[in-house]
């Protein structure tokens, strides 16, 4: 058998798998396997068996590398030994900490465990703790274990904190220089109610030009966008920083920031009334929407306003209202905005692009940092104005930077893969979607899918189906376009505040108006760029053997895969405040709607709470369930109950597990709609109305049948227990599956992540 190489992910049922290097199928490793290495550690494995789906199974014969990082757990005293629990459960293993090695930290805190000794097959691993962070009620906590759980860097070099300390307070004549004074021109800033920091501003204006045939008639649309690389200069501490993290990281109540306070908050933020540096797309739009002509520049800038998406979308709703008055000297300029979007927003419909309206959240914390509410987001025309403006100067970036032939990051978001588009039609098929997709499928028919189907009661369902058929958006030097804007390229220009990827389009769009070239490798970026690399091709080559194509390249696997652990991160506090919040609810019943199936439950999303949780098999009656995947639904074999996404359904929250992030339900009853299709059963006189009536109509004709047997041989084995022993089997097959975490990620091609506005 071969042997392949790669990275332990352990998980939290104790067994693990084997991340391969060279990206072919994950290698499964049994439990046994699993107690001398921890998760994360990098291994080499040799294959022993394929199972009959054909995955592999291995067994480890060597362990490459040790994983050295923090471990963050709850510290325990038992049984006159302490010990810690690793908050995240893939590393299966307490680890033991010698008396002299607690950091006089008290049972129940939680620390952080640095290893002193790794684990083997015959012992535990031992640690010493090297950091309290607190109680785990205190405040903020669950964020303090998250950036430490998911490796996220949360405090700034000193040298980098000194850089940021030097910088001026204010822009100085030396800053002005080769660029475009456009201080009088009243642009303006829309964000949301709680932004801190202000990254683009917009102006808008009607614009003619020409006679004739070549007259044009539209609008003048400028986007000014902080100018960060100004300030963040390749090589520095800034940068070094700034790339090792490659994206801020949302949290309720709290930022982590790619860059420190003084920039991000300061010097790089578009605050009004100040003057500030930026790099600018001004575009000219056609009546019809269609992008006409633009240019970049670099400029200096002072924003007129500071608006948000509440006070824009009052003033644009009623234009004699009070927020239109107290707005009246920019009024003019919104209503051109709000014009140009709609031009914009008919160019995105021609081409097909896909615009799902899915709901989004918003957690509303109280003081002590806890859930007060959850609240539903309302995407206003305040927020598409600003979205459809950020998508178009993405657009000219783009095409700006593929034009010249100048390496970049690329926005790529491909479409389904022909096993997921399978599936999908599948699953449209079965519920009577009778809209087929071709075999290289356009982002048209999925909108058109979208749109045939928004008036059913199951569309969010479906378009949270068509969601996840899709790939995830990835940002890399290779364009093959983004299937979900239905672009031939695009690129991430518009946030390089928070996003390290619109700094790099920012500096390579100065080196092309310079008409130079910019070279991406160097310091800390060279470093990380390479080892991403390595991991990507399975090798060992070193910064010298790295061409600079391939540092683009791992510059985009790293920055992908520092968005990934930001989201995972976020949805991690999300789902411990959620969980956390329902603890206050136990017992309590609410009505719902199924919002996944898997072989070994239903997720269900609660209508007043906004808050998803497990409704495990064997809470749905004493009844063996079959999962039909192509048609995302269990269905009961006696009875032929069927759980199918949408269906709606009355739960109990009957257990939180906060260390886990995994909330529990108990069905209560079926929701209206739902209804038995056992027609046809033998010895059924009417169709029962609920599944609590099908039950007991079951059970009735068990207990008919068991006594009709009771005559039988000793020897014989009554159905009840045939009955018994298939729910034990069937029981052991469903542990074998693995429960992914409470809460599902969004497979939004546009990906809108903490502020609505920012598409892509």
């Amino acid at each position: 058998m071969s042997e392949v190489e790669g990275v332990v992910l352990g998980h939290r049922d104790g067994h693990g798998f084997l991340q391969r290097d060279d990206g072919e199928p994950d290698v499964y490793l049994a439990q046994q396997e699993m107690r001398a290495v921890l998760h994360k550690d990098k291994v080499r494995v040799r294959i022993i068996r394929y199972d009959r789906k054909g995955r592999p199974e291995g067994r480890i014969i060597e362990i490459l590398d040790r994983r050295k990082v923090p471990i963050i757990g709850r510290l325990l005293h038992e049984n006159g030994m302490w010990l810690v629990a690793p908050e995240d459960r893939r590393y299966g293993q307490d680890i033991l900490i010698p008396k002299n090695a607690t950091a006089n930290a008290a049972a129940g805190q939680v620390v952080a465990v640095e290893l002193t000794e790794p684990p083997s097959m015959y012992s535990q691993p031992v640690g010493r703790v090297t950091e309290v962070l607190g109680q785990i009620d205190d405040p903020g906590m669950e964020i303090e274990i998250a950036v430490r759980k998911y490796e996220v860097p949360h405090r700034f070099s000193p040298e980098t904190l000194a850089q940021a300390a030097a910088l001026p307070d204010k822009l100085r004549a030396a800053d002005l220089k080769h660029r475009i004074d456009l201080t009088d021109v009243p642009l303006v800033t829309i964000d949301g109610e709680d932004a801190r920091d202000f990254d683009d501003a917009v102006y808008c204006e009607p614009h003619k030009s020409g006679r004739g045939k070549a007259a044009f008639e539209g609008w003048r649309l400028l986007v000014a966008i902080a100018d960060v690389s100004h300030y963040v200069k390749p090589g520095e501490p800034l940068d070094d920083d700034a790339y090792e993290r490659a994206t801020s990281v949302y949290f309720p109540r709290r930022v982590i920031p790619m860059l420190p306070e003084k920039l991000s908050n300061g010097l790089c933020s578009l605050n009004p009334e100040v003057d500030r540096l930026s790099m600018v797309c001004d575009m000219l739009i056609a009546s019809d929407g269609e992008l006409q002509a633009y240019q970049f520049y670099p400029a200096v800038i002072c924003s007129h306003a500071r608006l948000t998406y509440t006070e824009v979308a009052a003033a644009l709703a009623n234009t004699r209202g009070p927020e239109a008055a107290k707005r009246r000297d920019i009024m003019p300029q919104l209503l051109n905005l709000h014009d140009v979007f709609r031009a914009l927003l008919k160019a995105r419909q021609r081409r097909g692009a896909i615009d799902f309206e899915t709901t989004e959240t918003q957690i509303v914390c109280d003081d002590n940092g806890r859930i007060e509410k959850i609240v539903p987001r309302v995407r206003t025309d305040a927020h598409r104005l600003i979205e459809e403006a950020m998508l178009a100067a993405n657009v000219c970036a783009a095409e700006f930077i593929a034009g010249a032939e100048h390496p970049s990051l690329y926005r790529v978001h491909e479409g389904p893969t022909p096993e997921k588009r399978t599936t999908l039609q599948n699953y449209l098929k079965s519920l009577g979607v009778g809209i087929t997709l071709s075999e290289d499928p356009a982002p048209g028919e999925f909108q058109a899918i979208a749109e045939a189907t928004k008036d059913r009661v199951d569309a969010a369902q479906i378009h949270m189906m068509l969601l996840r058929s899709m790939q995830q958006a990835i940002y890399t030097p290779i364009n093959s376009g983004h299937f979900g804007l239905s672009y031939a390229a695009y690129t991430h220009f518009t946030s390089p505040i928070r996003r390290y990827p619109d700094l790099l389009v920012h500096r390579v769009i100065k080196a092309i108006l310079s008409k130079k070239r910019y070279h991406l490798a160097s310091g800390e970026l060279a470093e990380v760029s390479a080892r991403a690399t390595n991991v990507r091709k399975g090798g060992k080559a070193t910064k010298a053997h790295i061409t600079e194509q391939e540092h683009w390249e791992g510059a985009g696997i790293h920055c992908s895969a520092n968005e990934r652990r930001a989201d995972e991160a976020s949805r991690d506090v999300e789902a411990w405040l959620k969980c956390r919040y329902m603890r206050e609810h136990l017992g309590e019943e609410f009505a719902g709607t199924v919002s996944a199936v898997t072989s070994f439950g239903l997720f269900v999303t609660l209508d007043a709470l906004y808050v998803d949780g497990l409704v495990h098999i064997t809470e749905l009656g004493g009844e063996y369930y079959r999962f039909d995947e192509m048609r995302q639904e269990l269905r009961g074999e006696r009875t032929g109950i069927r759980y199918a996404i949408g269906a709606r359904v009355r739960v109990q929250v009957s257990r939180v597990d906060l260390d886990g992030r995994r909330i529990d339900f108990r069905m209560v009853r079926e929701g209206e709609g739902e209804r038995l299709l056992a027609r046809g059963r033998s010895g059924v006189k009417a169709e029962p109305s609920s599944a609590t009536e099908a039950l007991a109509q079951v059970e009735s004709e068990d207990r008919a049948h068991k006594r009709a047997t009771k005559s039988a041989k000793s020897g014989k084995v009554s159905s009840k227990s045939k009955r018994s022993a298939g729910a034990a089997a069937k029981s052991g097959a469903r542990a074998k599956s693995s429960e992914p975490k409470n809460g599902k990620g969004a497979g939004d091609p546009a990906r809108s992540k903490s502020r609505t506005k920012r598409a892509g």
